[in-house]
């Protein structure tokens, strides 16, 4: 048996345990190189496991269901004899994920961590009090710095029975596992203090189908919900004239067949550049709200839509990149998205994201922030308008622009500086020179 190779689970981008979700291979198998041996999916992926040599399935050590980390072994098999062998799938190897990235959704959340197992709450039993309130039920054991982290987190006490400190004390991690589990066991489309929406038995009105949702889908939908209760939002609305910007795209697009530039990729462009000017976007607030972590990177996410749902690949150091270099490598991250290739960390370190929906339609929209960015440029479809020159109409092309941003690090004003910088450098392209 020394001769066997083991088959264990590589980087996994970030990611600290992924689930087995199917198994494609069984003793006496005979795999070639670059074999999808295993699925995994993680909060935010589904990777592929590759092999990386030929040979022949000996032992199969995962089943579909099982928790795995980096370093866990899937399988022993044996080399094919004309073929090198290595004892551990690379950990860095270009094709050894291939994962289908959510998100948030909005965009999905920066971490493709998988969350903690809640600690189970509380057994419900009698407390040992320390007072009674005025209705005779007793008051909670806690002292005045717990109630003081109870208050801001919005909990009440008399709901977790009973603590694990001394004498049925409640401590701050009963506080946090009480929350934790909340979260948990919410109602589908409730959460914490607010009503979940009834359950409606849709039968008794028609035929129905029921579909789960993608594992994607589910966790953009939390992370959604989660942003939109936590950021006070605001959405900022703005044109962009883009007429010579789009007169000039066609002109490279003529003389360049290779590498055709789409407008989102000069939009790209200007936002980097803007944010350079505005430095507050470029930024995310601490844990604690106290204070503001600026970027001296900029990373920008770009929306795309995949057939299992919403995911955001990054575009990095998107400042010191070229048109050119950047719509190459927003067409391999596109593709990528679509065909579920993505990697983790392919999703990750963004300092704002962009929205699209320019080829599709609409007219304005309010995209949610993907915290922990501060901001988020929605763009609908550019039209064709009449605009007074000061002599006479003329038919200009005019982009709607959409900024959400994070009320508690900008300001109105702020935001709509912003726009007006950006309006003028899509307006004219001869700003991005300077």
């Amino acid at each position: 048996m020394s001769d066997l190779i083991e088959i264990k689970v590589p980087d996994l981008g970030g990611a600290t345990e992924v689930e087995v979700v199917e198994v494609l291979i069984k003793p006496g198998d005979s795999i070639a190189p670059e074999q999808t041996l295993a699925v995994m999916e993680s909060d935010k992926a589904t990777m592929d496991l590759p092999s990386t040599q030929a040979g022949t399935i000996v032992e199969v050590k995962v089943k579909v269901g099982d928790k795995i980390s980096q370093g866990h072994i899937i399988a022993l098999f044996k080399p094919g004899e004309s073929l090198k062998t290595e004892t551990v799938i690379p950990a860095q190897t270009p094709k050894a994920e291939a994962p289908v990235a959510s998100v948030a959704e909005a965009p999905i959340p920066e971490a493709a961590v998988e969350p903690a197992k809640p600690a189970p709450a509380p057994p419900v039993a009698s407390l040992q009090p320390v007072s009674i309130d005025t209705t005779g039920q007793a008051k909670p054991h806690a002292t005045p710095a717990v109630r003081l982290f109870a208050r801001e987190l919005g909990i009440d006490l008399y709901k977790i029975a009973k603590g694990t400190g001394r004498k049925g004390r409640i401590l701050k991690e009963d506080i946090k596992s009480y929350v934790k589990q909340t979260l948990n066991t919410a109602p589908q489309g409730g959460t914490v203090g607010i009503p979940a929406i009834p359950a409606v038995d849709f039968t008794q009105f028609g035929e129905i189908e029921t579909l789960p949702l993608s594992k994607i889908k589910r966790l953009t939908g939390q992370n959604l919900t989660r942003v939109w209760l936590n950021l006070p939002m605001v959405t900022h609305h703005d044109e962009a004239d883009i007429t010579d910007l789009e007169d000039f795209r066609k002109s490279i697009n003529s003389e360049n067949k290779e590498n055709k530039l789409t407008g989102l990729i000069f939009i790209t462009k200007a936002l980097a550049t803007v944010m350079k000017q505005f430095p507050q976007f470029n930024a995310s607030l601490s844990a604690d709200a106290g204070s503001l972590i600026f970027k001296k990177y900029c990373h920008i996410g770009i929306a795309v839509d995949t057939p299992n749902g919403l995911v955001v690949p990054v575009l990095r150091d998107v400042d010191k990149k070229s048109i050119f270099e950047l719509s190459s490598e927003l067409a391999e991250l596109s593709e990528k998205a679509r065909a579920g290739k993505l990697k983790p960390t392919d999703m990750q370190g963004g300092c704002m994201t962009i929205s699209s929906l320019g080829g599709i339609g609409g007219t304005a929209f309010t995209p949610i922030v993907n915290a922990p960015e501060v901001a988020i440029l929605g763009i609908t479809r550019a039209k064709m308008q009449p605009v007074w020159d000061g002599k006479q109409f003329v038919p200009r092309l005019i982009l709607p622009l959409d900024l959400s941003y994070d009320h508690r690090v900008i300001d109105g004003a702020e935001a709509a500086r912003f726009m007006v910088t950006l309006s003028k450098l899509l307006s004219d392209i001869r700003r991005f020179m300077l």
